[in-house]
């Protein structure tokens, strides 16, 4: 990408967004394309498409889409649903209609099997049911995907998925309501050592095993994979066995109980960790094969304990 490139972060202040904008700000990328959601509803096909034509930007980084946990999932199925399906069918084929040269759909690890072998390649997509507690919005971002590969081979546009592991970091959303794993169980952790509170409780069992990337890392693989090469960018979504897909993770998981104990120590709350087992698990196992985003020559920096002390400094400041 040339530095004076027009380039477009739709979704620019959440969590994934925000991390891009640092990593190509940090870069040197001096024309960085952003618009809110107040300034832009890309779920309105007609501002989307006039917005494109208007500023013509030659890469677009795709990371709007309405995302949440377990509960938010559950309590707003058709919102996760139609919001996400709307924003991507909007962005994707306003990028087609004005010639952007490339685009990265980032979709979510959740788009795999429920039950699906371990750890997961980006061939096992669409070999199994999906884990019935986010099934709207992996279907949503399977859709996209789709999008993506179906515009490459009608239209020869360059346009790549990437499916990163549960991501955290600075710029995440701690509502406990809305919130993922890392970022609630540093809210509750927090809020229980400040109230002074002998205990604190989290939802299932512990025993679910979750894969964690750092959300900066997340975004240093982005900007690498839309750097490479033509000839390396062009035989990822070429290939006519797979879709223009490419796993981001770092190849390790713990188990959600481990994870728990890991942020009390960073956080220092002395307390109890109770575990509500009357509340969803999700899916057992979860954890993307990454051999194929190694192969390009990316590798994360950023160790798991390091990064939380990162994301909880960032909180409690």
């Amino acid at each position: 990408m040339n530095k004076s490139a027009g380039i477009y972060i739709a979704g620019h202040r959440g969590l994934v967004g925000s991390s891009l904008m640092r990593r190509l700000q940090a870069d040197g990328y001096a024309n960085l394309i952003t618009r809110s959601h107040a300034e832009l509803d890309l779920t309105d096909q007609a501002a989307t498409r006039r917005f494109f034509e208007e500023q013509q930007p030659e890469y677009v980084f795709l990371a709007a889409a309405k995302v949440g946990g377990i509960h938010a999932n559950n309590t707003y199925p058709a919102e996760f649903l139609y919001q996400n399906l709307a924003i991507q069918t909007n962005v994707i084929h306003a990028a087609w209609q004005t010639g952007v040269k490339r685009l990265l759909f980032l979709g979510s690890s959740c788009i795999y099997p429920r039950d699906c072998p371990q750890p997961i390649k980006e061939e096992y997509l669409l070999t199994g049911p999906l884990e019935s507690t986010n099934r709207p919005y992996a279907v949503a971002k399977i859709a996209g995907i789709e999008m993506c590969w179906s515009y490459n081979r009608q239209y020869g546009t360059q346009y790549l998925a990437v499916m990163p592991t549960n991501l955290y970091g600075p710029g995440d959303n701690y509502d406990l309501e809305n919130s993922h794993v890392i970022p609630a169980l540093i809210r509750k952790a927090h809020d229980a050592k400040e109230q002074g509170r002998t205990e604190m409780v989290v939802w299932g069992s512990g025993k679910p095993r979750r894969e964690f990337l750092y959300s900066d890392d997340m975004a240093d693989a982005c900007c690498y994979l839309m750097d490479l090469p033509d000839d390396q960018y062009r035989a990822i979504i070429t290939d006519s066995d797979l879709p223009p897909l490419i796993n981001i993770g770092c190849g390790q998981d713990l188990t959600i109980h481990e994870l728990a104990q890991v942020i009390k120590e960073i956080v220092e709350f002395n307390g109890e960790i109770v575990w509500d087992s009357g509340k969803p698990d999700g899916t057992p196992k979860k954890m993307l094969d990454v051999n194929r985003l190694r192969s390009l020559g990316w590798s994360p920096r950023t160790p798991l304990r390091r990064g939380i002390f990162y994301a909880y400094k960032e909180f409690s400041r």
